[in-house]
C-alpha cells in the first residue's frame, strides 16, 4: 500500500520509493558526512590537546612532571579518540565515494556493519569520557576521605588543557550519539522495503 510515494509495510515502517527515496537518502548521507567529519576533527583535536599536555613543577630541589599518562583514564580517552578518528575517516571516505557514485544504501549486511560500528563507537566514547570526567573531578576537588590532594592547585596549566580536551571529547560523544540514530534509521528503513529496487551500496 502506498500514499504520496510512501510505501507502508505491515510493520508500519515507512519506506520511500523512487525519487523520494533518493532525495531522502541524499539528505541522510549529507548529514552523516558532516557528522563523521566533525567527529574525526574533534577526536583529533582532543587527542592532541591531551596527548601533548605537560607541565613541570619544582618543589625545592625535586622536579615533578605532570603528563596525561599519569592518569589511566586519560590514556583510555586518547586511545578512544584515536579509534574514533580512524574509524570516522574510513567511514568518511565510504560516504564520499557513495555520494559521488549517487548510490543508495540497500545492502543490509553493510547497513548492519555500519550500524554496529557506530554503536560501538558511541559506547566506547561514552565510557572513555565518563572515566575521564570522574578523574578530572578528583583532580580538581580532591577526595578528603581518601586523602587525595587537589592536583590542579599545583598543575593549573596542565589541568586547564586537559579540561579543554575532555570538553572536546564530550562534544564528539554527543555527535556519535546523533550519528548512531542516523545509522539506525538507515538500517531499519530497509526492512519496510520489499527489495524491488537495488543499489550498489
Amino acid at each position: 500500500m502506498s500514499y504520496l510515494g510512501v510505501g507502508v509495510s505491515p510493520g508500519n515502517v515507512p519506506v520511500f520509493h523512487g525519487s523520494n527515496l533518493r532525495v531522502l537518502d541524499k539528505r541522510v548521507r549529507l548529514a552523516e558526512l558532516i557528522l563523521r567529519c566533525l567527529i574525526c576533527a574533534l577526536a583529533v583535536v582532543s587527542a592532541v590537546l591531551i596527548g601533548t599536555d605537560t607541565q613541570v613543577k619544582e618543589f625545592f630541589t625535586i622536579k615533578k612532571r605532570a603528563k596525561f599518562t599519569d592518569m589511566k583514564a586519560l590514556v583510555f580517552l586518547v586511545v578512544a579518540d584515536g579509534i574514533a578518528a580512524a574509524y570516522s575517516f574510513f567511514q568518511l571516505v565510504r560516504c564520499g565515494v557513495s555520494m559521488v557514485r549517487r548510490s543508495v544504501l540497500f545492502n543490509k549486511p553493510l547497513a548492519w556493519a555500519i550500524f554496529s560500528g557506530d554503536q560501538i563507537l558511541a559506547y566506547l566514547s561514552m565510557a572513555a569520557v565518563a572515566a575521564s570526567v570522574q578523574s578530572a573531578v578528583f583532580s580538581k576537588y580532591g577526595q578528603t576521605e581518601l586523602e587525595w590532594m587537589k592536583t590542579c592547585t599545583l598543575f593549573g596549566k596542565f589541568c586547564n588543557q586537559i579540561g579543554e580536551g575532555v570538553a572536546t571529547s564530550v562534544a564528539m560523544t554527543l555527535s556519535t550519539l546523533i550519528l548512531s540514530a542516523i545509522s539506525a534509521f538507515s538500517l531499519f528503513r530497509l526492512y519496510g522495503d520489499k527489495g524491488k529496487e537495488t543499489g550498489r551500496w
